[in-house]
């Protein structure tokens, strides 16, 4: 027959024990990392929750020892606290035990991070630059480069209908990438700092304006790969998405090749001379994606200026061009579009503000326009 103070003692071992399996299970919940779905981001896993188990089991045991030994030392038993001032024994035993765990712990650690690192002997190359709020994805040698903005509706945003499924995580025009391919990323920024994640791919790099960071990730399954901005840069810092799509080689050999064929197309157009009414059609559409976020939908101004009635827009084309070409030295909100956008894009957004939301102005900017504007300079 065990005493009471063993039937207690049984007990808080249990339920110590029962513990256990409520810990692992933790793994499993929202609220742990993802598992991803590339070789490095399964490591970077597996080693999470490896290092997660050993400071549980540390735990357990130092949290165990103390509670077990201010019950059976409790000084209504009548024990004495022991009078020693020091003991080498002790101080040896409590700093090289941790120290081999600290080596056991960092071994696999740095050979994983070696393997983060180890951007080399890339198949696909792509530069991403970062601005407010949007991302800029450039396929290195291909000639192929494109924006890639939140599509998820103003309407949404502001409550007036459901949000859907993937609110705030969809984009414009996603990413493609080939799978069973090394693709590696030149992370950067134009503005401010910025950090593209995506936790699938277990791909984080800071995007810093003057810098130039190397990323790279290996997709074996095709799918979408959602992230976001992971660094705080400014008012709309929530509304710039990564959207990857992992394809075959096939596919992304078919879309590479429509994108350098519209790249043609663009190239083409721009010594094209444009109807009013197409440059209006197409510069409504690029307005609501490029200016909406600062200047309204309805050109009354957010965080930009009105562009109904502006002073700009009713003004001089020149000084339209210019603001829109080169950005304001006046207000760092204004960016530069004339490095991001074509020319046909240019000329049809600046079309559409001069003679949008009752500006009137009449006239319209071609594609030749932007380019003779951009020469002159």
């Amino acid at each position: 027959m065990l005493s009471t103070s063993k039937r207690s003692l049984a007990l808080l071992f249990a339920t110590i024990l029962a513990l256990l399996p409520a810990l692992s299970f933790g793994g499993d919940l929202q609220f742990n990392m993802t598992e991803g779905v590339t070789e490095v981001s399964r490591e970077v896993y597996g080693l999470h929750m490896l290092i997660f188990y050993v400071c549980c089991a540390i735990g357990v045991v130092v949290f165990g020892a103390m509670f077990i030994s201010m019950y059976l030392h409790r000084k209504s038993r009548g024990a004495k606290a022991s009078n020693f001032h020091e003991s080498v024994t002790l101080e040896l035993v409590w700093t090289i035990i941790p120290a081999l765990i600290l080596i056991a712990m960092a071994y696999p650690a740095t050979l994983t991070l070696k393997k983060i690192y180890n951007s080399d002997n890339a198949e696909v190359d792509i530069l991403v630059t970062a601005y407010q709020w949007k991302w800029r994805y450039e396929y290195l040698g291909d000639e192929v480069s494109f924006f890639s903005n939140l599509s998820t509706p103003r309407s949404q945003i502001r409550n007036e209908e459901e949000k859907g499924e993937n609110y705030l995580l969809e984009v414009d025009e996603p990413l493609i990438v080939p799978v069973n391919k090394k693709v590696r990323f030149l992370v950067t920024a134009a503005d401010v700092i910025h950090s593209w994640w995506i936790p699938e791919l277990a791909v984080k790099r800071d995007a810093i304006p003057g810098y130039t960071n190397a990323a790279w990730t290996f997709i074996e399954d095709e799918g979408v790969y959602r992230g976001q901005c992971a660094e705080l840069c400014g008012k709309d810092h929530g509304f710039m998405p990564i959207e990857v799509h992992a394809v075959s080689e096939e596919k992304y050999a078919a879309w590479l090749a429509d994108k350098k064929a519209k790249v043609a197309e663009i190239k083409a157009a721009s010594e094209k001379t444009f109807t009013f009414e197409e440059l209006y059609a197409q510069g409504e559409k690029a307005y609501a994606t490029s200016c909406a976020a600062c200047h309204g939908t309805q050109g009354e101004g957010l965080v930009g200026p009105a562009i109904k009635g502006s002073a700009i827009a009713t003004g001089p084309v020149a000084n339209h061009l210019d603001i829109v070409i080169n950005g304001s030295a006046n207000n760092p909100m204004m960016a530069a579009y004339g490095p991001q956008l074509d020319p046909v894009t240019l000329a049809s957004i600046i079309t559409f503000q001069r003679n949008a939301f009752g500006n009137n102005m009449g006239d319209s900017v071609q594609p030749v326009d932007i380019v003779t504007f951009k020469q002159g300079q």
